[in-house]
């Protein structure tokens, strides 16, 4: 007994130790913990597949390029906006600008068509055609009364007006007297009386004759052209459409003294006395 307990060696190696109860008794004690719920168990490799991958994923984007940050996509979003904004808004006008354009070719027929329906722009048009007609139907009763009223003079008798403008009647003619503003088309023969420097005939401007070209002029409009002066005009004041006469003029309502040069050796000295014969062709109101 002594020799039990007090032995050195069996001190000096405690016994095994034993298991405790107090596991067993906390599994048996305690209840076992329900399984997890199937749906837990497929969603976690399904969620821990992206896990995984994002690993590869972020290595790879790091490799390449770095993402970009939210102020680099903030234009892109400012940008794209606006651009649909000025596409919508494009093309909500381009519907009004093709409307106002097709408004402007006839506005009046346009807008009856609208609101009284097509017999309306339909009598508009008929209206437009009956007015050109009985335009043109206009213009030849008046040349024909211009025709039947321009007589030819037999004997020729001199006029002087006061500003010593001398002129002989040599067709009356039955159109349209001429006013400020008309757009008038003659024929003009002009030479200098006299031995004056024009050489020849003395002629320095003619537009009878076959493949010449009448002048076309405004009334009250300047400068003068081929050979147009001051008392040719005055004198076509009181003419007629159709009409022709001889018109002396002295040298102030002439070229003065300054002459006239009309080129190819053609001149007309200073102070030269002129004689023209005008015819009037056409008489139109001058367009705007």
């Amino acid at each position: 007994m002594a020799t039990f307990l007090g032995s050195p060696a069996f001190l000096a190696h405690p016994l095994p130790p034993k298991p405790t109860p107090q596991l067993s008794c906390t599994s048996s004690s305690q209840s076992p913990s329900p399984p997890p719920p199937r749906n837990d168990q497929q969603q976690q490799p399904i969620q821990s597949q992206p896990q995984s991958s994002s690993p590869s994923s972020s290595s790879s984007t790091s490799s390449f390029s770095p993402p970009p940050s939210s102020s680099s996509l903030l234009p892109l979003s400012s940008s794209s906006s606006s651009s649909s904004s000025s596409s919508s808004s494009s093309s909500s006008l381009n519907p009004q600008q093709k409307r106002q354009t097709a408004d402007t070719t006839d506005w009046v027929a346009s807008s009856l068509t609208r609101r009284f329906g097509l017999g309306a722009g339909l009598a508009w048009a008929a209206f437009l055609a009956v007015g050109v007609a009985s335009e043109q139907l206009k213009t030849r009763f008046e040349a024909s009364q211009q025709q039947a009223n321009t007589k030819d003079v037999e004997k020729e008798e001199e006029v002087v007006l006061p500003n010593g403008i001398r002129y002989y009647e040599m067709r009356v003619g039955g159109g349209d007297t001429l006013r400020q503003g008309d757009l008038v088309v003659i024929d003009l023969q002009g030479r200098v009386i006299g031995d004056n420097g024009s050489g020849g005939s003395g002629v320095f401007v003619d537009t009878f004759g076959e493949g010449k070209r009448p002048l076309a002029l405004v009334m009250g409009s300047r400068p003068y052209t081929r050979g147009m002066c001051e008392g040719v005009e005055y004198a076509l004041r009181s003419m007629r459409a159709g009409g022709k006469r001889r018109v002396i003029l002295p040298p102030e309502l002439g070229f003065g003294d300054d002459g006239a040069d009309f080129g190819s050796g053609v001149r007309v000295l200073p102070g030269a006395t002129l004689e023209f014969i005008v015819q009037v062709d056409k008489v139109s109101i001058a367009p705007s």
